[in-house]
């Protein structure tokens, strides 16, 4: 099915079972320890050997010689698989860096070595008894420091550091930023930052001949298995990639990494099914993390407020080959202003790949230039709600012609200022106390653009009037489950008892995946379209006329009256229904974004800068809400998440060897249940034709996006301290804070 035009009245817009608040049906499974995890595969694969992945202690360089000989005789060892004994391997166009290293090494922690034994006790013994004679070479590990020789070099050469393509400009921003009558130029940095996930990157695999079979923690079902097949030199028919349940992603499995390759290589040198789990340091330091970034945002404005000229760099690390991380995406498309600016810079560092996490772009973006809008607005001696008021847009500003398909910004705005009581706000910072804490409020914009891609399913119809949905997707704790089920009870007229969703296989048709923010409304409207052919399937086997025919309550009734129960078009074989709801071009019309304002009261110790989260909000504008419940759940995760990066959250980096210190969750702070005050979601009753034939968008990264500003904007009220660099420590604040007394 094509999806070329704005869909008008569809079975979805009955509203019976989608739209509603229904709880999660994977929660059972996942309370009671039933849902299965990719390394718990005990009963399907009941002899799994175990592998245990030796990184490289070293951040750039080669491996001179390498000993296994030793651990290959260890008691229980299987198997030792190096670069030297796997044979030939291609890479995965995801990857940056290749994931079993050697003789070259890319980064530290780079997985050198599987130890296959009968016990994971026994492996990790006898990978300690592997001799590796390492030839370190010099590497990059510092952003500023490269970015100051790369400023330095660019003053004799005229290039600027990065060596990136040309900026993106509309206007004369240089003219207009010139003659603005206020104007900031400002340089914010975010730090590297880790998922943190519960669940490990991990994979089981098993080997029938030629044809391989891995149960794997992974987002994207048909990405993996094109690169498991590209590396490994296989077809992609024969390999099989199964992945129901992960437990928390956030991008960090977006793609495959050392535990799936390693766990196939290892089963094929083994001859027995292995199952490998990446140990937490492993985690942080071999996958992907969120790469550190400096901005500089420069605004320039007329003494109406009225935005003339702003411009948004960006510069990032990663390994050589890699991308910048795309902090400036929103400042293209947020405000009004005739005169932009904006540029990504990528300095090439060797520390572990960067690369997505929950919002990427937007999420490190908006902690920046939502920082520098409220510092705009108290150049201006306007209330920063009333300063984004007054800059919005309903074009995409450097494509007027391009409106957007929805955009509710302002009553984003005034709906969380009215219910958070910002009307009460007193401006002059430092102003409110409560004893010893000094209080603040403080706010931001939430912005995540619209991302859709085509989705797949299969739906099947029993004689017992059972469906049966089968694609891809995933469900990394997202509810993928229940909206999938929700679509298909609501186009097909059946209770949620009656129908069984399965997930997460490569066999099954190829859906969206569970990444940025585009799963739920592509997978659904994937689901749609094969329930739409389903539908006809049915009325053409009971012989009824398809105008008018209504599906409810297990029944079909046709527009002259005739009935039948739904099972009945099955009596005489399953009916089975596949199709693929393809985009069109609508994104090249309209431009499709999520918008949303957060809201934060926070209280800072005035002896010591301790900072308390009180209560927060988060009005979010998303399109159709498919399951508020799940919903809500997804917005209060990622609020809880931008507390994590605004106020702690921080990957340190040994300069000298080349690695994160604090790769695990004891030394990685996140926050926990005791930091979480208050939280209120309100969804805007919105649909949104244009996106899919759901009328849904996304919203579980929309909910990051701006939190972190809202909370240094509220930190900044309640202190008069201003600080440019996350995390806002207590350090940043100490030496800036007002007299206690």
């Amino acid at each position: 099915m094509k999806f070329d035009t704005p869909a008008t009245q569809n079975p979805i817009d009955q509203l019976k079972i989608v739209g509603h608040g229904v709880d999660r049906i994977d929660g059972p499974l996942k309370t009671t320890g039933k849902a299965v995890y990719a390394y718990e595969h005990h009963d399907t694969v009941p002899d799994a050997a175990v592998g245990y992945v030796l990184g490289a202690a070293i951040a750039k360089g080669r491996i001179r010689a390498m000993d296994i000989e030793a651990a290959r005789r260890a008691p229980g060892v299987l198997a030792v698989v190096t670069a030297q004994n796997a044979g030939k391997l291609g890479k995965g166009k995801m990857n940056t860096a290749t994931l079993l290293g050697g003789p070259e090494i890319q980064h530290y922690h780079q997985a050198i070595a599987l130890v296959v034994a009968e016990t994971l006790e026994q492996a990790r013994a006898a990978s300690r008894l592997i001799r590796v004679q390492y030839e370190r070479a010099p590497g990059a590990f510092d952003l500023a420091a490269e970015k100051a020789a790369g400023d330095s070099a660019a003053k004799k050469t005229g290039k600027k550091a990065g060596g990136q393509p040309k900026p993106d400009v509309v206007g004369d921003f240089e003219g207009a930023y010139a003659a603005a009558a206020v104007k900031i130029d400002h340089t914010y940095r975010t730090p590297d930052q880790s998922h943190a996930m519960m669940e490990p990157h991990a994979s089981t695999a098993v080997w029938e001949g030629d044809a391989l079979t891995l149960w794997t923690s992974n987002q994207m079902v048909d990405w993996g298995r094109s690169d498991v097949a590209k590396t490994l030199g296989l077809p992609k028919d024969k390999v099989r990639l199964i992945s129901p349940y992960v437990g928390g992603g956030f991008g960090g499995k977006l793609f495959v990494r050392a535990d799936a390759l390693l766990a196939a290589l290892g089963a094929r040198a083994a001859r027995r099914p292995v199952k490998v789990a990446l140990a937490r340091p492993l985690v942080v330091n071999n996958t992907t993390h969120r790469p550190a970034t400096i901005q500089r945002i420069r605004i320039g404005a007329g003494q109406d407020g009225k935005i003339t000229a702003i411009a948004h760099e960006s510069w990032s690390g990663d390994l050589p080959g890699g991308n910048p991380e795309e902090a400036v995406q929103q400042t293209r498309l947020l405000y009004a202003g005739a005169n932009r600016l904006t540029a990504l810079h990528l300095m090439e560092l060797d520390l572990p790949e960067g690369n997505a996490m929950r919002a990427p772009g937007e999420a490190p973006g908006m902690m920046a230039l939502e920082i520098a809008m409220d510092e705009m607005a108290e150049a201006l001696g306007m209330d920063p709600v009333e300063f984004r008021v007054r800059n919005d847009t309903q074009v995409d500003p450097a494509a007027p012609a391009r409106p957007f398909s929805q955009r509710r910004f302002i009553e984003c705005l005034r709906m969380g200022a009215a219910r958070f009581g910002w009307a009460e706000r007193r401006a002059r910072p430092g102003a409110s106390r409560d004893g010893r804490w000094l209080v603040g409020m403080g706010m931001a914009a939430a912005f995540r653009n619209n991302l859709v891609t085509d989705s797949a399913a299969r739906v099947r119809l029993d004689a017992a009037g059972q469906v049966i949905v089968e694609t891809d997707m995933t469900d990394i704790g997202t509810g993928s489950y229940t909206i999938i089920a929700q679509t298909a009870a609501e186009m097909l007229g059946v209770p949620l008892a009656k129908v069984i969703v399965r997930l997460g296989d490569s066999a099954f048709p190829v859906s969206a995946g569970s990444g940025g923010q585009w799963g739920a409304n592509s997978s659904t409207a994937g689901v749609y379209a094969a329930c739409q052919k389903l539908r006809a399937a049915v009325l053409e086997r009971l012989g009824f006329a398809a105008d008018g025919a209504v599906f409810a309550d297990g029944s079909v009734t046709e527009a002259g009256g005739r009935t039948a129960l739904l099972r009945q078009a099955a009596k005489d074989g399953d009916l089975v229904a596949e199709d693929v709801l393809e985009f069109g071009d609508l994104d090249k019309q309209f431009q499709q974004s999520t918008f949303g304002a957060h809201f934060v009261e926070v209280a800072v110790d005035a002896y010591t800068g301790e900072t308390r989260i009180r209560r927060m909000l988060a009005v979010c504008a998303a399109g159709r809400i498919l399951n508020p419940k799940t919903a809500r759940s997804q917005v209060i995760g990622a609020m809880t998440m931008g507390i994590g990066a605004a106020l702690m959250e921080e990957l340190a980096i040994d300069q000298r060897a080349g690695f994160f210190v604090n790769h695990d969750l004891a030394s990685y702070e996140v926050p926990v249940h005791a930091d979480i005050p208050v939280q209120e979601v309100i969804f805007l009753d919105e649909t949104d034709p244009v996106s899919s034939p759901m009328k849904a968008k996304g919203v579980g990264e929309l909910g990051l996006c701006g939190v972190g500003a809202a909370i240094a904007n509220a930190i900044t009220h309640a202190t008069g301290v201003r600080v440019r660099e996350y995390p806002v420590t207590l350090d940043k604040l100490l030496a800036g804070l007002p007299d206690p007394a």
